[in-house]
């Protein structure tokens, strides 16, 4: 006996409604393509971010320089930039052929009694991240000899003056540098050319972006829309078997 056809309009109304479905999903992972695919942009800080050498690396420091109290024999860095949060800031640089070791920086500052040696680090980042109008100078390292209890931010004073700060001793210009602003908000691109080749090549081993690559989105959107697609058919040839 023949299977009786099911009426005309629920057929059309389900192979439209497949359809409209396979349309919107095809296009909602095309569009997440293009996001995916898209360049990263986010908003960022333009500020001096505080490091501490720990073994052959660089940690972001867990306490700000004014309450910081190093030992003897640390080295701590100051790095300027745009960076959107701690785990995006760039760390410091030093200067070609300056080993970045405590040895290497305070060769010739001498042990003193009752004093302690801080070995720093100042970056004051790229063209790219400066202020409008102003170039930065030069990363540098230096020797502070401050007292046995002195905190970061007395070693900086002690080497690199003038320091700014904001109301909320907020760390704003290192040696001057900038003349101002402090830790304003700014429109973050990624620019080729802001970047060291060092600098690009951790960031490239912290992964990318996070997002589906645009093949695998792609490849999933034309599954699911011929997925959708041989639905529709199947339920056509039953209904008109």
């Amino acid at each position: 006996m023949r299977r009786p056809t099911l009426p005309t309009h629920r057929v059309r109304s389900g192979s439209v409604r497949l359809v409209a479905l396979a349309v919107a999903v095809g296009a909602a992972l095309t569009a997440l393509t293009a996001f995916g695919a898209a360049p990263a942009q986010a908003a960022g800080y333009r500020y001096w971010s505080f490091w501490d050498r720990a073994g052959s690396g660089w940690q972001y420091a867990t306490q700000g320089p004014s309450t910081a109290r190093p030992a003897d024999g640390d080295v701590q860095g100051f790095r300027f930039a745009v960076s959107a949060d701690s785990q995006d800031a760039s760390k410091p640089r030093v200067p070609a052929h300056t080993p970045l070791t405590f040895d290497g920086i305070c060769a010739k500052t001498p042990a003193d009694g009752g004093s302690k040696r801080i070995a720093l680090v100042i970056d004051f980042g790229t063209a790219a991240d400066a202020p409008g109008g102003e170039k930065p100078p030069a990363e540098r390292t230096v020797c502070a000899r401050v007292g046995g209890d002195a905190t970061s931010a007395e070693a900086l004073a002690a080497v690199a003056k003038p320091l700014r700060y904001n109301s909320d001793a907020l760390l704003c210009s290192i040696a001057g540098y900038p003349r101002t602003g402090c830790g304003e908000q700014v429109s973050q691109t990624r620019k080729g050319g802001s970047e060291t080749p060092a600098d690009s090549a951790a960031q490239n081993d912290s992964g990318d972006s996070g997002g589906p690559s645009a093949g695998l989105v792609g490849g999933i959107a034309a599954v699911v829309v011929l997925g959708a697609a041989g639905v529709w058919q199947a339920r056509r040839r039953r209904t008109s078997g």
